[in-house]
């Protein structure tokens, strides 16, 4: 315990799932903690599970002009950022034939245009030295079926923790990455996937299961903590096996 003791962080997309999870256990690591969400009811509980000494932050991942209301939030309230969580995010799978232009904007603006942009926002905030965590996907390295959008955008947040790892090292700040696979979190139920797809899913995993989402917070943690110091642009893939097959 107390491996984030005093550490300010933000967790986008921290009223669910992975990034509640996270949330949880940043609290419980000693870390000061804000976090965004979009849903008022999801908003609303996780401020009564976190509790008042949270920050939380109504905020669109998508919404290119709001990055900077939840920057401006974060200084307000920590007068500098430690750690960052790139969390937030949507899962769209369809097929080639069936994407619009509204949907794969949407995809990319809410997965990677509005965090690139929140990061800029928060550059100035950044204390030295710092950890950012994205949330990327093995959906970068595989070739899954309907996907292709997704898996694009994902992608394009792992390039990102390359070459920002380069480019904020001077400053102190560490770039990493978690690729997760199939993770038992509400999104399957959000993409309208039943008992038996979820099924025949967790049969390609050699695990033989889902993974938990305090597998993959246990993840976020090292790379917040310092125990990662000499960590930079890594990628820590989370999926029970299912990228060697």
């Amino acid at each position: 315990m107390n491996r984030l003791r005093g550490k300010r962080a933000l967790i986008t997309g921290g009223t669910t799932g992975i990034g509640l999870e996270t949330a949880r256990r940043f609290l419980a690591e000693g870390a000061r903690l804000a976090i965004t969400g979009k849903n008022p009811r999801t908003l609303e509980a996780a401020q009564k599970e976190l509790g008042s000494e949270v920050l939380v932050i109504a905020s669109d991942s998508g919404d290119v002009p709001g990055q900077q209301k939840v920057a401006e939030a974060v200084r307000q309230a920590f007068g500098a950022l430690d750690v960052l969580f790139l969390n937030a995010g949507i899962g769209d799978f369809r097929p080639l034939g069936q994407w619009d232009e509204a949907a794969f904007d949407r995809s990319f603006n809410i997965n990677f245009k509005g965090p690139f942009f929140l990061l800029q926002a928060l550059l100035p905030l950044f204390a030295n030295p710092a950890s950012i965590i994205l949330m990327t996907s093995i959906n970068a390295h595989i070739g899954m079926p309907a996907s292709s959008i997704y898996a694009a955008t994902k992608g394009a947040l792992l390039t990102l923790a390359r070459t920002l790892s380069g480019e904020l090292l001077p400053r102190g700040i560490r770039v990493n990455a978690v690729s997760p696979g199939p993770i038992a979190t509400p999104l399957y139920g959000k993409i309208g996937m039943d008992d038996a797809a979820i099924k025949s899913l967790e049969a390609q995993v050699p695990a033989g299961r889902r993974g938990s989402p305090s597998e993959v917070a246990d993840a976020v943690v090292f790379f917040a903590s310092d125990e990662s110091a000499f960590t930079v642009g890594s990628e820590l893939i989370i999926d029970g096996g299912m990228s060697t097959l």
